[in-house]
């Protein structure tokens, strides 16, 4: 069925059905009176913008450019957007073919494969770990000489601390290879390259903190830093509680303000959405990540107490060309991504009410139900749930996370696996 013409202007909003990002889009669209057109594989879907809008096969990569292209013909598109890393680069390809603000494409590939981004960090001087590329084609142990311990091993295109692993000496580091190696080989949707190469990074002991910002025109906007309390020494990376307004200094949020720049710069990025993670040692900013997207998961509502605006808002007001005044609000915000504590089925949460009767705790969502598979990193790739409080400092809030999450007893039953007899 040919697809509705549109006069009026609209964001086109690239999605992966399902993806967390694309209710909140749907709804600051609906704040600021934007139309918005979803290109999205939910043919089927029960929810009209995914089913009325431009429907995609993703399991044919290579033909979603020539598809969608074709596709927006019909539409006055004044922006696009995409949720999430797995259409970043396809959006970017998108708003450059209509003349829109984008990114290079290129520039965004680039963020999303973690040894070439530490190569453009170190060809241009920004400040990063120190790092070494393993090729699992060859004989691993040949190429560790010259690696100096504690270490970070990970997958080049995984995100989300999926498949992270410190290592203190070379045996550490050997099994560390060996888990990742199989976590790779378990997954039917990456690239030769992305199996075949693995990063080995220096570990950096010091406090770990999240920047958000946006690019306009080249030029980096911060709107947010969050702390990061819990102290992320491994050996696996789980992200957990993120507090703001952050308690660092303002000369030390500009430097890192500086060295984020640097590296939007090393990239070639320009325009839109930008998250980080950093780490201070000694006084200097190191750059860990950089990704040309918003923060994942449910987390981007905390920007409306570091701005005045919610995050769609901002990404969305930027895709059509605007540029939104930032007003930071007398309040503080946390949230804890909840972990999972150990494999196995979820069977019941416990203490729930308890937890929702913490002072400033403003909600408990949870995203895995009972009966599903739970998978803790470095395998797995999800969280429980989220837990979002606000109150009138950091501290309380961070209290009050912790309290919650205290008052919480996730019952695991373990997963048996049948065997075959010899």
């Amino acid at each position: 069925m040919k697809q509705v013409n549109y006069d009026a202007p609209c964001v086109l909003i690239i999605a992966p059905h399902g993806s967390y990002r694309t209710f909140a889009f749907l709804h600051a669209a609906q704040r600021l009176a934007i139309n918005t057109l979803i290109a999205s594989d939910g043919k089927h879907s029960l929810i009209s913008a995914y089913a009325q809008g431009i429907h995609l096969d993703f399991t044919q990569p290579e033909q979603l450019y020539i598809q969608l292209v074709k596709s927006v013909q019909d539409y006055n598109v004044v922006g696009v957007i995409a949720t999430d890393d797995y259409t970043a680069e396809l959006a970017a390809r998108i708003a450059q073919t209509l003349g829109l603000p984008h990114n290079d494409p290129n520039a965004v590939l680039l963020t999303q494969r973690k040894d070439l981004a530490r190569a453009q960090l170190e060809k241009h001087g920004v400040s990063k770990p120190k790092h070494w590329r393993l090729d699992l084609h060859a004989d691993v142990k040949s190429q560790l000489n010259s690696i100096v311990y504690p270490v970070v091993v990970k997958p080049v295109s995984l995100s989300g601390s999926r498949g992270v692993i410190r290592a203190n000496d070379q045996a550490e580091l050997l099994t560390a290879i060996e888990r990742i190696t199989l976590l790779l080989n378990s997954m039917n949707d990456l690239n030769d390259e992305a199996q075949r190469y693995i990063l080995v990074e220096q570990f950096i002991e010091g406090e770990e903190f999240a920047i958000e910002g946006m690019l306009y025109q080249g030029e980096l906007n911060l709107l947010t830093v969050f702390d990061k309390p819990e102290p992320l020494n491994g050996p696996y990376f789980e992200e957990n509680y993120y507090l703001c307004p952050s308690k660092l200094s303002q000369q030390n949020q500009q430097q890192m303000k500086e060295v984020l720049q640097q590296a939007c710069d090393a990239y070639g990025l320009t325009e839109g959405p930008v998250h980080a993670e950093c780490r201070i040692k000694d006084g200097q900013i190191y750059i860990i990540e950089v990704a040309a997207r918003t923060i994942g998961g449910l987390c981007a509502r905390l920007l409306s107490v570091g701005t005045g605006h919610s995050l769609e808002e901002i990404v969305l007001q930027h895709a059509m060309g605007q540029h939104c005044d930032i007003n930071p609000q007398q309040q503080a915000a946390g949230v804890l991504m909840i972990p999972i504590p150990k494999a196995g089925i979820l069977k019941r949460i416990e203490g729930m009410l308890a937890a929702q009767a913490v002072d400033h705790i403003d909600e408990i969502n949870i995203q895995i139900r009972e009966g599903h598979e739970l998978i803790p990193l470095p395998e797995g790739s999800s969280y429980l749930g989220f837990i979002f409080a606000y109150a009138d400092t950091i501290e309380k809030v961070e209290h009050a996370l912790r309290s919650a999450h205290a008052h919480l007893n996730f019952v695991i039953a373990p997963v048996w696996k049948l065997s075959q007899a010899g």
